[in-house]
């Protein structure tokens, strides 16, 4: 009996000790560093970690322009970062649609964020994103003193370059959304980055003949396609950005509002305008704006890393960003600061119709075919070849129905695209 005893409180001892210890183990996990995988790098990295820092949470940053593989490969070992901050809606989508994703309620108001880039139009009930950075897109830069004339400008012209660490080729599909929007419209733009109704969108006649205008751009000139396509967009290494290297001798960069950041100590000497009266065949109507953003999800339920994204989706935490980076806020509350360029950025984004990226908003697979079909563009045009536009893009549709046929009709999606508020 007295054996039986001892061996009884032997084995209740031992899971004592283990129980204790896995609360240990509990408390200490909840003790790690808050993990955030981000796109930014350099300077603007630094400037996010600042920010951070006055949260009083402790944290890891790593910032790379890999970052969907990075993610994916984090995801599949099973290890992602607590929280993830990428442009992709289309991509946090499929997390969340995989039980991947916390929902964010609670942590911020949507309302305080303006559209099109809060969390509408979803059938889920949950939100999984917040928007802590928005960039315009649809203008066009150039050197000040050198105002472009009021109409297509040739190949030559343009500084362009299709290459990046990760996603190669999304330059280009900025060219074709831009297209899309100017000469068709935020309706039909919409109705294409979303894939609904019967039409298919990628053999439609607005998506095939704004391709066609940007084919028949790059086949102007065969080396000028060849250099683009090797070129990073963002410049050398060690430059101020595509348009202050003077060895290329071009004058005109259609890239987002991010671009001043690649620009470094030549910023202050970059002055937009509209993409619209530039584009080829664009018109000189500008029908709406393209944007952007990057959006902060969680795939933790921490209470650190709840914290951490209340205090960044919050009024104060935005402006501090803005304040120190120089970058715009989808908040509504938040002020711009900077010169003339800066209130240009912050006018544009707060009025008018204005679309998201139309490849951030689709499933990955249709994106990435979709940059892919780019790059064979750009290499067909390099070689003086015919680019095969109706072939490219029945490709592309072909995915888009597989997409469908697979019911992946994604419940965290926005529903819609673009908005006039």
């Amino acid at each position: 009996m007295t054996r039986r005893f001892n061996v009884l409180v032997f084995v209740v001892v031992m899971l004592l000790i283990a129980a204790g210890g896995m609360v240990v183990w509990a408390q200490h996990d909840d003790e790690e560093p808050v993990t955030i995988l981000g796109t930014w790098t350099a300077k603007q990295a630094e400037q996010f970690e600042t920010v951070l820092r006055g949260f009083g949470i402790p944290f890891r940053y790593q910032g790379t322009a890999a970052q969907r593989e990075v993610l994916l490969s984090k995801v599949q070992s099973g290890e992602p970062p607590d929280i993830v901050i990428m442009p992709g809606i289309g991509e946090l989508a499929e997390y969340a649609d995989q039980g991947l994703l916390k929902p964010l309620d609670g942590l911020y108001d949507p309302q305080e964020y303006g559209a099109p880039w809060k969390s509408t139009g979803s059938p889920s009930e949950h939100v999984y994103w917040v928007p802590v950075k928005a960039d315009l897109k649809s203008i066009v830069w150039y050197r000040r003193g050198h105002e472009p004339a009021d109409a297509p400008a040739p190949l030559r012209s343009w500084c362009i370059g299709m290459g990046d660490d990760g996603a190669s080729g999304w330059p280009g599909t900025d060219w074709i959304e831009d297209l899309v929007l100017q000469r068709a419209g935020s309706e039909v733009y919409e109705k294409w980055a979303l894939g609904t109704g019967e039409v298919k969108w990628w053999r439609s006649d607005p998506v095939r003949t704004a391709w066609e205008a940007w084919a028949g751009l790059l086949r102007q000139d065969e080396d000028a396609a060849e250099r683009a396509l090797l070129t990073d967009h963002r410049g050398d290494p060690d430059g101020n950005g595509l348009l202050f290297d003077g060895r290329r001798g071009c004058t005109l960069e259609h890239q987002g509002s991010f671009a001043l950041s690649f620009y470094r100590s030549d910023a202050g000497h970059a002055r937009l305008t509209d993409s619209a009266p530039l584009l080829p065949g664009g018109g000189k109507r500008v029908r709406a704006h393209e944007v952007t953003g990057d959006f902060a999800a969680l795939f933790s339920d921490r209470s650190r890393a709840r914290a951490l994204i209340r205090r960044l989706a919050s009024e104060e935490g935005q402006q501090k960003w803005a304040d120190l980076a120089n970058v715009f806020s989808a908040n509504r509350q938040v002020k711009p600061r900077g010169g003339a360029v800066e209130r240009e950025i912050a006018r544009r984004l707060g009025e008018g119709p204005r679309c998201l990226d139309a490849s951030d908003v689709m499933a990955p697979a249709v994106r990435d075919a979709f940059y892919e079909a780019v790059l064979l563009t750009i290499a067909r045009a390099a070689a003086g070849q015919d680019p095969d536009i109706p072939g490219l893009l029945q490709d592309v549709q072909r995915v888009q129905d597989a997409q469908s046929a697979q019911g992946a009709d994604s419940r965290a999606a926005p529903k819609t695209v673009c908005s006039t508020r």
